[in-house]
């Protein structure tokens, strides 16, 4: 990949439920002294509820995973059923076009498993087509906890409707401590 210095990558703004797991994980983390802690804002108080609430409002239609016929097959590393062999091949080597990053290191398995969500959910939504989700190896042989777990998160609802395969990443992106993770093209 070539670095274009003119090239500006996209902003966006962060999403409430991103702002709330962003200071659930740095709680307890004090700024350099000197410095002052760059938060974003706190999010209003939600409005309080009428007397007589209205049935809440169907999900939109971009909230709602994708229609699947019948009952999809567990995914294993490397396994990507409906995927030609050519493109399940670029993807175990990493020759496929990473469209974004996800660093679970440091997180407990609740965040990192709502972080995991609302990732794939966005990269479903905006269309990319792989990304690199990094778990670390755990700190002894064979005992990283989100290592085990990405995987069978990935297996479950609302997320296996929105992915095509994942596997184990090349060294030079995290190796066994990170995943490739195809995903599947939004129908319109």
């Amino acid at each position: 990949m070539v670095h274009d210095p003119g090239h500006r990558p996209r902003r966006r703004t962060v999403t409430p439920d991103e702002a709330r797991v962003w200071r659930a994980v740095i709680a307890d983390v004090a700024p350099l002294p000197g410095r002052a802690a760059d938060l974003p804002p706190e999010p209003p108080p939600p409005a309080a509820e009428p007397a007589d609430p209205a049935p809440p409002p169907a999900a939109p239609p971009s909230l709602r995973p994708p229609p699947v016929r019948g009952v999809l097959p567990e995914l294993g590393h490397g396994a990507a059923p409906g995927l030609d062999r050519q493109s399940a091949r670029r993807m175990k080597r990493g020759e496929l076009a990473i469209d974004g990053r996800l660093d679970l290191h440091g997180l407990t398995q609740d965040l990192a498993h709502g972080a995991l969500t609302a990732f794939i959910t966005r990269a479903y939504e905006s269309g990319r087509r792989c990304v690199l989700v990094i778990t670390g190896k755990g700190m002894r042989e064979g005992s990283g906890i989100l290592r085990a777990n990405v995987p069978r998160w990935l297996n479950q609802p609302p997320l296996r409707e929105r992915i095509i395969g994942f596997s184990h990443a090349q060294g030079r992106d995290g190796g066994e401590g990170a995943l490739y993770v195809l995903i599947r093209r939004k129908r319109q």
